[in-house]
């Protein structure tokens, strides 16, 4: 590749892992609009309903907070956890309202490190994330762990095969076969059905685990 595409690819890579600066606001419209497909799937997926406590984890653009806010009503709770400070900032701009009703909470965190207590979720949604973590286990424990007896977890991600083509790919991603993320979740105590979302150019999976002894 072209040292120079080669620079911008690491840039985009970088951009798509951890939203940041000038950049950063472009690349949030971007997550906004490219994920939302996907961010719908996913928030039916989990069954999201009026007075649920729920999460978005790595919320980004920030689609995915206002797609559970609308579900969860006026009784309900959303926690948006995400690791980029800017996406942090834009989001108590965006969403300054809810956060003063305390319908919303946000809060710096990752994948691996969830600053949620046990038990406290009956749904929760991280999309195109995981890509982004290189200790799959601990960051399937820690969803698991959050999650109430009943609660649902979904995880959404392009197709690996297809996402492993585009130029940015070698920059900052972890390409998994689906049936290794199954079996991640699993360990973890969750059972786990898979959905086939459409999408162009990248179609995605869906992948919903409920705690195995529920």
């Amino acid at each position: 590749m072209n040292p120079i595409v080669a620079r911008l690819m690491s840039t985009v890579g970088g951009q798509l892992g951890n939203p940041h600066g000038v950049l950063g606001k472009g690349v949030a419209r971007f997550l906004n609009r490219g994920n939302r497909p996907m961010i719908e799937a996913a928030v039916a997926a989990a069954e999201v309903s009026g007075a649920d406590a729920a999460a978005d984890i790595g919320f980004g653009g920030g689609i995915g907070l206002t797609l559970l806010l609308a579900r969860v009503g006026s009784a309900g709770t959303v926690t948006g956890v995400e690791l980029s400070p800017d996406m942090l900032r834009r989001a108590h701009s965006v969403f300054a309202h809810d956060l003063s009703a305390g319908r919303l909470k946000l809060t710096a965190g990752s994948l691996t490190d969830l600053p949620l207590p046990d038990a406290s979720m009956d749904a929760v949604i991280t999309c195109n994330t995981v890509y982004f973590v290189s200790d799959l286990e601990r960051a399937c424990t820690e969803l698991a762990r959050v999650l109430r007896p009943k609660g649902r977890l979904v995880i959404g991600i392009g197709d690996p095969d297809v996402m492993a083509k585009m130029p940015f790919a070698p920059y900052g991603f972890i390409h998994r076969p689906v049936p290794e993320l199954i079996a991640t979740m699993q360990r973890a105590g969750l059972t786990v059905d898979h959905r086939d979302v459409a999408g162009k150019p990248i179609p995605s999976h869906l992948l919903i685990g409920r705690p195995t002894d529920a």
